[in-house]
Formats: structure tokens, sequence, C-alpha cells
């Protein structure tokens, strides 16, 4: 018996439409009624339909041929294949629970390392400016275990946004593990260990969950994005580039009236293993950025481009945080009996480089909201690649309304079955 197929939009390659088992995408003059891809009858379903056959397909070649239905009501107790693909709500399968079982044993680690000595025996909990951006990206971590338990499109934005702050902050972790390196094993404390173990754990769970199957992807870039995404790039490479230099300044004054400015923090100024933390920083950071900028859709690629930025918004946080506390002059190899005989004192400041870095990442934030507000109504005969068109409810589909699958004179497969 011979499948019935609905199909709704066509353009030069692919058409979309409805068969007897969900949404699905099939080729233009193709062999035969079995869709290319295929998609649960569910909101969530027609969502992810859409993107693909958008991110597919040219916008101003994709042609409106009839209205699609309503997602069918999902059945009480319907999990199995549908909550596999994406359902309405609940998590998705045995991979989706092991995701949020590792995101959450990351975050337990994470916590537990922030008490015991983390370097040279002081421990975050006991440093402020190092304390809060571990924080934050604990945070992060237990938000999208939430949003991945939730199921569904959250399902998805939870798994984007720890994907990239798993990214970005490998390199910094990476970091603080080659102070060690080039220090020695003295400097290794439980905390960091358990750190190690924390983010090992969410960055396994956040890329389970990523390989959960979806049909969001990066795609090609349609012209109206061009000039978005060529600014997300270049404030990602600036953020980069001065994400390198000190951010730390200082000026000592003696009571003689003498001053000396000294700068801190210069990632290449470090030892090897800690300046190859730095740079998979900066190398992450635009890696991260350009995908999310050709991901689509938009408003999970925004969810990308948030995990990536979390950290680096940590990061100026912790500077700041850094630059309010008092500087002890032992950091200069002074004690405090000593400077308190010669009268010194120290101030401490921030950088150009400082403020520089931070207007790129705000660049990028605001970038991140535009993607997620870029989502415009699709028009009749050609729509962009980031809306979705809102079904309408018809009536259920039968023999009448379907489609041959069957090439015309012109190559394409536009015309209604013949009975």
């Amino acid at each position: 018996m011979r499948e019935i197929v609905t199909i709704w939009y066509s353009g030069a390659k692919y058409q979309l439409g409805r068969g007897q088992h969900g949404y699905g995408i099939w080729a233009v003059g193709g062999p035969g009624p079995q869709p290319l891809e295929q998609w649960p009858e569910t909101p969530d379903g027609w969502s992810a339909a859409w993107s693909r056959f958008t991110a597919l397909e040219a916008p101003g070649r994709i042609a409106h041929l009839s209205q699609p239905a309503a997602p069918a009501a999902r059945p009480v107790g319907a999990v199995g294949a549908v909550g596999a693909v994406g359902g309405v709500s609940g998590i998705s399968g045995v991979s989706g629970i092991s995701a949020v079982i590792l995101l959450a044993a990351g975050v337990a680690c994470g916590v537990a390392g922030l008490f015991p000595g983390y370097l040279s025996g002081a421990s975050l909990a006991k440093e402020p400016a190092e304390l809060v951006p571990h924080v934050i990206y604990l945070a992060v971590w237990t938000v999208s275990a939430l949003l991945i338990a939730l199921g569904g499109t959250r399902q998805r934005v939870g798994t984007l946004l720890a994907l990239g702050t798993s990214v970005v902050t490998f390199g910094l972790f990476f970091a603080d593990a080659g102070t060690v390196i080039a220090g020695g094993t003295r400097l290794l404390g439980a905390g960091l260990v358990l750190g190690l173990v924390g983010w090992l754990a969410c960055a396994a769970g956040s890329t389970l969950a990523f390989r959960l199957r979806s049909a969001d992807a990066p795609g090609r870039l349609q012209r109206h994005a061009w000039g978005p995404a060529g600014i997300v790039t270049l404030a990602a490479l600036g953020a980069a580039a001065a994400f390198a230099p000190s951010w730390d300044s200082y000026t000592l004054r003696t009571s003689a009236g003498l001053t000396q400015s000294l700068t801190a923090g210069n990632s290449f100024a470090n030892p090897g293993p800690v300046i190859a933390g730095d740079v998979a920083v900066m190398v992450a950071l635009v890696a991260v950025v350009v995908t999310a900028a050709l991901w689509r859709p938009s408003r999970l690629g925004a969810a990308l481009l948030a995990g990536a930025l979390i950290p680096m918004v940590a990061q100026a946080i912790s500077a700041l945080v850094q630059v309010s506390e008092p500087t002890s002059p032992t950091a200069f190899g002074v004690s405090r009996a000593q400077a308190a005989q010669s009268g010194l004192t120290i101030s401490s400041g921030l950088t150009a480089a400082f403020w520089l870095y931070c207007a790129f990442v705000v660049a990028l934030v605001m970038m991140c909201g535009w993607m997620l507000r870029s989502v415009r109504p699709a028009g009749r005969a050609a729509a962009p690649p980031d809306s979705v068109p809102a079904p309408m409810p018809i009536a259920p589909m039968g023999p009448d309304d379907s489609r041959d699958l069957v090439p015309d004179a012109a190559g394409r497969q536009d015309g209604p079955a013949v009975p």
C-alpha cells in the first residue's frame, strides 16, 4: 500500500510535508515516498523539521503549496520513540538521563572542590576572586542539567549552553593544571583534582546530550546574516586578543614620594603549560562564537553563544573582585613590617586592555540578544531560515489531499496526486 504524503513547502532540491509517520523532508524528484529525514508530529517535531528544511534551502527558493496541519496532541504516557527525537516534554531516553546524571555529578564534585586546597594550599572558598568564576560555571551547568531534564526544546537549549561553557572552560582548567605541571606536584591540592573531575563529568554530560538526535546544526549563511556574523566574529577575535595582555595594574608609593607602576597577568609571561591553557581559551572562544553565528535556528545558536560568553564574563567579574581587595606587599617580595617601616602603600587598578576586553564582551552579549530576537514571521512564498510558520488545524489527512512524489516535466513534485 502506497504511503500517503502531503507536501506543504517545496524548494530547489527538497520539499517539506507530512507522511503517515510524521513530518519529513523528501528530495524533489526522489525515488520513492520514504523521507530523507523524519520527525514526530509534535510542535517540537514541526519546529525541528522546518529548521532543517530552511537550512537546506535558500529562503527565496521556498514555495508555499498548502497549509501545514496542527501537530497532533501527544498521547498520555507516550514516551518511547517520540521522546527520543524531541517530544513536547520530559527527558529523552537513557542518553538524556545519563547526561543529567553526569552534569549533576560534575557539579557535586565542583562544589566539593571549593573547600580543600586548590593551588599552593589555598582553597577557592578563601579567595573571592577565584571563587566567583567557579561558582558561575557550576551555576550554568546546574541550570543546563535542569533544562535537559525538562526535555523538548529546553533540552536542546540546556545542551548547547552546557557545551559552550564546557568547551571554553577547558583552557581555564588546563591553565590551572599547567601551574602544577610547571611548578611541581607540591602545588597540587585536592580542590584542583575535584575541580578537574567535575569539569570532565560536565563536559561528558553535555557531549552526551549533544549527541541526541536533533535537526539543528550550523548551516549556510544567507545574505541578510552576513553582517551580524561578521560583527560577532570580529568581536570574538577582539575579546580573544584582549584576553592575553596584562589586566592588573599596581602603583607602589613610599613615604618619600617615590612611585613605581607595575602590571601583571600577561598570559605569555607564564610557564609554557599555563600559556597553552590561555591560548586554548582564546581559540575555543573564537571557534564557539563563529559556530554559534552559523547555527540554525539562530535562537539555539544564541544558547551556544551564551554558554561561551558566561565564562568570559566570569573572568571579568573576577578581575573586578580582585581589584576591590587590598593588595598585600608580600606579593612584591616585601614583608608587612618592611612596608610599614618605609611607609609603602600599594594601590591597584585595571589596564586599558581589560576595559577593551569588556567592550568586546559586551558587544558579544548584545549580539546574543539580537540572535534571540531575530526570529521573524514567515511569508507565504518565501520564509527566512530562522522563522517557523505557525501550523493551523485542518482535517486529518486522507487519500484525497495527498501528493504523489513524482516529478513533473519541470523536475518538481508540486502537482496533486491523480486518484
